[in-house]
């Protein structure tokens, strides 16, 4: 997940936050592969108040944690609701969803919180989803169509059997503002993004969220569009698989707090060689997405391969994800 890093980095270093737990009370599939899930307190109850585009971590059996947008309305709420996919090459998170947690399960989950937020002052917003990648777009549609601001949103997917929350789109108060791109449907029909985003007016945001060739593809085309930095912004689903590049070198990592030293040989993750030297580091996506890891960079430099900062973030090497940064230097020191 992309995201400021003020405040987070405190946020990430900081003993993590109060649980809540919550309850299972519904769950269904929506389309192929991919079911929704409804929390509500398990004492009974509100749920704390949020903001589209905002997310939770969940905590499955077998220790995994694993985000998920919110997909229902924002503001006060007494349940949340996301959706996940089924992944064929899932690391255990998505098929415990779907195999484990069940009607009446209870689970452990954090307090929302929120580094896809809507743009503030924007005149319109372009809400682009990709497969799953719609579920932040939901809320975000249901709080532009509460507030009365001016937004399309443009949902593409294999198939309609694909397509998570299609008969709930349609009878939508906003349905006309929501367009289906289906693989498998008519020409006409399918997602051109040259042509949707040629000459964006001035005050438009485009919000993009799904696989990451279909976020490369959607920001590429803006770019060349002319779309300013400024207006976009983007939430990853998942991470490219990492491949250990040619003359890839060990390095060392140094603890701030201790002075003490740990290699880090090649192709192993800095919080694995940690782990190995019994030094935890909370992790949870554990692909650069999520931004749980983050970790102050006080000496060398970092290569970055996250998603999670920006681009201004990553030159300022200030910081860095250590469940998959490597370093350019031969010696990192992390306040750790």
């Amino acid at each position: 997940m992309s995201g400021a890093v003020s405040a987070a980095v405190s946020a990430a270093v900081s003993a993590a936050p109060s649980l809540l737990q919550v309850r299972v009370a519904r769950k269904q599939a929506v389309a192929e592969g991919i079911s929704s899930f409804e929390f509500v307190a398990a004492g009974g109850g509100p749920l704390p108040a949020f903001e589209a585009g905002a997310h939770i971590d969940v905590h499955l059996p077998g220790g995994l944690v694993r985000q998920y947008s919110l997909c229902n309305a924002p503001g006060p709420t007494q349940h949340y609701q996301v959706a996940v996919l089924r992944e064929p090459q899932s690391r255990g998170g998505s098929q415990a969803m779907h195999e484990q947690v069940q009607e009446g399960s209870v689970l452990a989950i954090s307090a929302p919180r929120n580094s896809f937020p809507l743009a503030a002052g924007a005149h319109s917003h372009l809400l682009m989803a990709g497969g799953i990648g719609v579920t932040p777009m939901l809320a975000m549609a249901e709080a532009l169509h509460a507030a009365g601001q001016a937004f399309e949103l443009h949902y593409a997917t294999r198939s309609r059997a694909r397509t998570a929350f299609a008969d709930a789109l349609a009878a939508a108060p906003y349905a006309a503002q929501v367009h289906l791109h289906l693989d498998d449907g008519a020409p006409e029909q399918r997602l051109n993004l040259p042509a949707l985003l040629a000459r964006p007016p001035a005050g438009r945001h485009l919000y993009v969220c799904g696989p990451q060739g279909y976020i490369e593809a959607v920001l590429g085309t803006a770019r060349a569009q002319g779309w300013g930095e400024a207006q976009l912004h983007c939430e990853y689903f998942g991470a490219a698989p990492v491949v250990v590049a040619a003359g890839e070198q060990p390095f060392e990592v140094e603890l701030s707090s201790s002075g003490r030293v740990v290699q880090v040989p090649v192709g192993v993750p800095i919080t694995q060689a940690l782990a190995d030297a019994g030094v935890f580091v909370p992790t949870s996506c554990e692909q650069g997405i999520c931004g749980t890891c983050l970790t102050r960079v006080l000496s060398g430099t970092p290569e970055h391969r996250d998603q999670y900062l920006t681009p201004e973030e990553q030159a300022a090497n200030d910081v860095c994800l250590p469940c998959c940064a490597r370093s350019r230097s031969a010696r990192l020191v992390l306040e750790l």
